[in-house]
């Protein structure tokens, strides 16, 4: 890459300028790879939130935007896609220094998603029913029936830190397709590309349309929230967090949509091409050391093949190359933080206790020039029982649990004994086992020979306590939209309409 970017400022944008929070404060973003100071970005509150949602309002109410036809809206998203594009090499830069991704992974596929997504609800929108006709009904009389889908209004998004170029795209793409307003606040760890991506944006679309407020989530989430000019809340985060999401979400009774954690299952059968579906599940737990919602981080494998699985996977494990982010040649990046490096240890410790053994990793790794980074080796834990805090909880971190089982019921049961549903795999050269395998996994996305394959044109989303509603294609246009049933009688007397004479059949 060479884009250099200096310390510098970034306010919070709203009504389609940049502007410096009420109180003047900013904080420090960290690259999580060498612990430096990369940007100083605007430390918002609830007064800030207050004028953002009031931009968004304003704009949503004049119709500068909801108004324009589904054609004009679609023009808008493809030169969105456009200049993304465009920008795209800051837009990853900002990205890897924030987030520990690898530019690798951000340069080869992130954007290339973000641009991508764009483009395809931008073609769905000129497509998408926005009325249906109902047919004329016999009873309780003749009557024209319309059903409109219609914008929401002014829409909420928080983001994580994880990834969060591309999630901050899944809500705005939608959103702005639709012909709502949005307010993003983005995770505080992670905001430089989605404050770029905002100055983006509005260079297309009018001024309130696109707003960011930067802070903490008790400063700028919870507000933002319980806002009761907000009408729809877009959440991405931890469990726990959308659990709280909800319940401020509901005291205006807001539309919510939430994508929360997982554990999800990864399912090796006996007949598995393993030169594919190790590294394939490796592929699933270490991306972006692990720190991915529906990472496949625990791995039920047979017995008869047990031993020959672990042989394999840690000899392609000991292989991956940690580092610095926005070298080429690294694998696996920084975790984000001191704190989630800590978190992540202390899970490796309770899976130690517990009775599972480490047969990679296990510790943190030192990397020399980057001794003030958090990184985390890549670690293997065998022996591992599904009732263990390491297969139940989510870690957020490059841990592997891999789990022994006898038959397929087995494999399939403890899958599924999780409070989670994010996503689920299975390998196997059998076409017709794999889709029995799927239709039983209770997860939202099912991959087969595969792991992180998502569609800009396929829904996601989770079951259980991993989610409420969906993101992408064609159903995260639906998300974003209100259903307004309108009726038009063509019973012409008086004396035939059947409420006359329910009511007023004495007089």
């Amino acid at each position: 890459m060479t884009v250099q970017l200096n310390v510098q400022t970034f306010p919070l944008f709203i009504n389609g300028q940049w502007t410096p929070a009420s109180t003047g404060e900013t904080y420090d973003v960290f690259n999580p790879a060498t612990g430096a100071v990369v940007a100083k970005v605007a430390k918002g509150n609830e007064e800030d939130v207050h004028r953002a949602v009031k931009a968004a309002r304003e704009a949503f109410d004049s119709g500068v935007w909801s108004n324009r036809t589904p054609k004009e809206r679609s023009e808008a998203m493809f030169q969105i896609a456009q200049l993304i594009a465009k920008h795209a090499q800051e837009l990853v830069y900002l990205e890897a220094i924030s987030s520990g991704g690898t530019i690798r992974r951000l340069a080869a596929s992130d954007i290339m998603m973000v641009v991508d997504l764009f483009q395809t609800l931008g073609k769905f929108i000129l497509e998408y029913p926005y009325s249906e006709v109902l047919p004329v009904p016999a009873y309780p009389g003749p009557a024209h029936g319309l059903i409109w889908r219609e914008p929401v209004g002014v829409c909420a998004a928080i983001t994580p830190w994880n990834m969060p170029m591309m999630l901050a795209a899944w809500k705005i793409a939608p959103a702005l397709a639709m012909g709502n307003t949005i307010v993003i606040k983005p995770a505080s760890y992670t905001p430089l590309s989605t404050l770029k991506m905002a100055e983006i944006i509005s260079k297309v679309v009018p001024p309130g349309v696109m707003n960011v407020v930067t802070g903490s989530g008790a400063a700028v989430g919870e507000p933002l929230v319980s806002h009761p000019d907000v009408d729809k809340v877009a959440f991405t985060g931890s469990t726990e967090v959308g659990r709280r999401i909800m319940q401020l979400a509901s005291g205006t009774i807001k539309k919510t949509t939430l994508e929360l954690g997982g554990k999800s299952p990864n399912i090796l059968l006996e007949d598995a091409d393993l030169e594919i579906a190790l590294p394939g599940s490796l592929f699933g737990v270490f991306l972006h050391s692990g720190q991915l919602c529906e990472s496949g981080t625990r791995l039920f494998v047979p017995e008869k093949i047990y031993d020959q699985v672990i042989e394999g996977l840690v000899r392609l494990t000991s292989k991956l190359k940690l580092g610095d982010p926005l070298n080429m040649a690294t694998d696996v990046g920084p975790v984000i933080s001191r704190q989630q490096k800590e978190t992540i240890l202390s899970y490796i410790e309770s899976g130690l206790a517990a009775g599972a053994k480490v047969v990679c990793g296990g510790k943190e790794a030192k990397i020399p020039g980057y001794e003030q980074g958090h990184f985390i080796e890549p670690t293997i834990f065998v022996d591992v029982t599904n009732d263990m805090k390491i297969a139940q909880e989510e870690i957020f971190g490059p841990v592997l649990s891999v789990i022994r089982y006898k038959d397929l019921d087995q494999a399939i049961q403890m899958a599924n004994d999780t409070m989670y549903g994010l996503a689920a795999g299975v390998w196997t050269q059998d076409v017709n086992k794999a889709f029995e395998v799927a239709k039983r996994f209770r997860a939202g996305t099912v991959w087969i020979n595969d792991w992180h394959r998502l569609r800009s044109d396929a829904p996601f989303g989770g079951y259980k306590q991993s989610g409420v509603g969906r993101e992408l294609g064609r159903h995260s246009l639906d998300e974003y939209t209100q259903v307004k049933h309108v009726h038009a009688t063509l019973v012409p007397e008086l004396a035939q309409r059947s409420w006359y004479r329910v009511l007023f059949s004495e007089m």
